[in-house]
């Protein structure tokens, strides 16, 4: 079975964090960071990768995502990044 993570981002430039999901979050990394890049994190170039959280499937990646962009909070995404996901 194929493990995918939830992954943050931080961005020295903006001063924001991206969170995402991927099976490779590496990858995800470098597409975030290369020319290719035509969504929102475009702007933040160049992405620092701050954690990532393995899950089992794809559907938990998900859900941890949704509830982490939910959240709306740094202070709650530098807990996690510092501290790991209590889920």
């Amino acid at each position: 079975m194929d493990k995918y993570y939830v992954y943050i981002l931080y961005s020295v430039k903006i001063d924001k964090y991206y969170v995402g999901y991927s099976r490779t979050p590496e990858k995800r990394l470098v597409f975030h960071n290369s020319s290719f890049n035509k969504i929102w994190s475009k702007k933040g170039q160049p992405w620092e990768l701050k954690t990532t959280i393995p899950f089992a499937s794809k559907t938990e990646a998900m859900v941890v995502e949704r509830k982490i962009k939910s959240f709306k909070s740094r202070t709650a995404i530098e807990s996690i990044i510092n501290k790991g996901w209590k889920g």
